[in-house]
């Protein structure tokens, strides 16, 4: 027998056997790991199933790689927990109850952020300004860093080589020249949403600019569309802030109707939360540390709502957004309006927008009636008749696409920022929202959600029920995939 024709004979039985063992170190990885038992189930079955590719797609997508808790709580200890003003002192849910009389019935809420986000105190003093796109926010935007004077933080999912990520740009680059410290993070995939990418344009224009989690460092790093910055965030001067639904792209600019999304400017301690995150991504990512007051300055007062800033991601802050909404959705009373591009809630999420139905609020979905991405779309219709068939309405809004993300509970009680309701956001990805409880700002959210009922429909069971068998299974089939959509 030839070398050659033995290897032949024993190759396929070698390639077995390490098809094996490949396939226990992930089960074990997975058993072991996994926090979701179905997650773990799930990828157990893929890998036996599918060896090969089942192995291949846990190393892509089923790993968390980044492991920042001891950086960031490094961080944390370096630059110091963002320190109120002595005059402004974090907010107890007695002082919420007190000073906030509709917000009364929410103080359980303030307790579980509290314990949820223990390194982030609800704060008073803050003002927020809700910024629609195509009006109001990027002139905003644009305008606060033309007059910066020592700093300037931004942080984008998405920031595109466009005539919107060009106009941005140029204004950081005059920053520049002025003598402003600049620092820009987009995430590594995102950057790669246009070609070429504004990285080059940036570092032209003198901008200090890096990539969050680069996902193509072969082979230190396989691949992977998890893990992302999907965190909005700029701050001026450490002093006014911005933050919600926007990445930097055209499709926002006035006269490109093509989409339309929300952002919020903000002003108060709360800013103070924005910059931490940020310097944490940034440290993260460079290794320089932010600090000091050019980044870090006092803050005073500039209104009346208590607001705090929760990140959430698959690192130390792990599912903080998804208690919070558990909690909110507990505590309501009368009603609950969520307005989100896309709408894929785990079973718990599902089963606490039923019981506030059931208990008499009334829970209202405003989901845009036609998606940027097919595959998700599908798989939301199939499971809206989860969350109607306990009475709550779904509605949808007729083009253009709405980006939006906002939550408003009893017209008091405010969540807006960057996390959609779905996996990605809730469990995959790094987000940044922020709470707030302000009637008042309440009541101008509402008005906002209204205006978009009135270019809504609502969806009822018999036209789900009556859509083509065809469409429903194809609709149930992307359902399955909601885990990794």
């Amino acid at each position: 027998m030839t070398l050659e024709s033995l290897v032949l004979e024993v190759w396929p039985h070698v390639a077995a056997g390490l098809a094996v063992v490949a396939n226990l170190l992930v089960t074990g990885h997975a058993v072991l790991r996994k926090r979701d038992v179905r997650a773990a189930v799930a990828w157990v079955g893929l890998v036996w199933l599918v060896p090969l590719v089942g192995v291949v797609l846990y190393l892509i997508l089923g790993i968390n790689r980044i492991r920042r808790r001891a950086r960031s709580l490094t961080l944390r200890q370096e630059h110091g927990q963002f320190p109120p003003k002595p005059d402004v002192a974090p907010c107890t849910p007695e002082q919420l109850a007190a000073e906030v009389p509709p917000a009364a019935h929410l103080s359980s809420l303030v307790r579980l952020v509290d314990e949820v986000v223990h390194h982030r105190p609800l704060l008073p003093g803050n003002k927020l300004v809700p910024l629609e796109a195509h009006v109001g926010a990027y002139p905003a935007m644009l305008e606060a860093i033309e007059t910066a004077r020592t700093s300037i933080s931004l942080c984008s999912y998405i920031f595109d080589n466009d005539a919107a990520g060009r106009r941005f740009a140029e204004a950081l680059g005059r920053a520049v020249e002025r003598g402003v410290q600049v620092r820009v993070l987009i995430d590594a995939l995102g950057a790669r949403y246009d070609w070429p990418p504004i990285t080059g344009r940036l570092r032209r224009a003198g901008v200090r600019v890096a990539r969050f989690l680069p996902t193509l460092q072969m082979p230190a790093r396989l691949p992977f569309m998890n893990l992302r910055n999907h965190r909005k965030l700029l701050v001026v001067d450490g002093r006014v802030g911005f933050t919600g639904g926007m990445n930097i792209r055209e499709h926002f600019l006035p006269g490109h109707g093509d989409a339309r999304d929300l952002h919020f400017r903000v002003e108060g301690p709360v800013v103070g939360q924005l910059q931490e995150t940020f310097a944490e991504d940034w440290a993260f990512t460079t290794k320089e540390r932010l600090h000091g007051e050019t980044w870090f300055p006092p803050l005073e007062p500039a209104g009346p709502v208590m607001a705090r800033g929760i990140p959430d991601g698959p690192d130390e802050d792990f599912e903080t957004l998804r208690l919070t909404l558990l909690g909110a959705l507990a505590c309501a009373r009368s009603t609950v309006r969520i307005v989100t591009p896309y709408f894929l809630p785990e079973a718990a999420l599902v089963t606490a927008l039923n019981v506030a139905a059931m208990r008499g609020v009334r829970v209202d979905l405003v989901l845009p009636e036609k998606l940027n991405l097919p595959v998700v779309q599908w798989a939301s219709i199939a499971q809206l008749w989860q969350v109607m068939r306990p009475h709550s309405r779904v509605f949808l809004t007729a083009p253009p696409f709405d980006h939006t993300k906002l939550m408003v509970v009893d017209g008091v009680w405010s969540l807006l920022g960057s996390a959609n309701w779905d996996p990605r956001s809730l469990r995959l990805n790094f987000e940044f929202d922020v709470e707030c409880y302000d009637a008042p700002l309440a009541a101008r959210l509402d008005a906002l959600i209204e205006e978009r009922l009135s270019r809504s429909r609502l969806v009822t069971l018999e036209e789900l029920n009556a859509r083509p068998l065809p469409i429903r299974l194809r609709d149930g089939v992307a359902r399955l995939l909601s885990p990794y959509l």
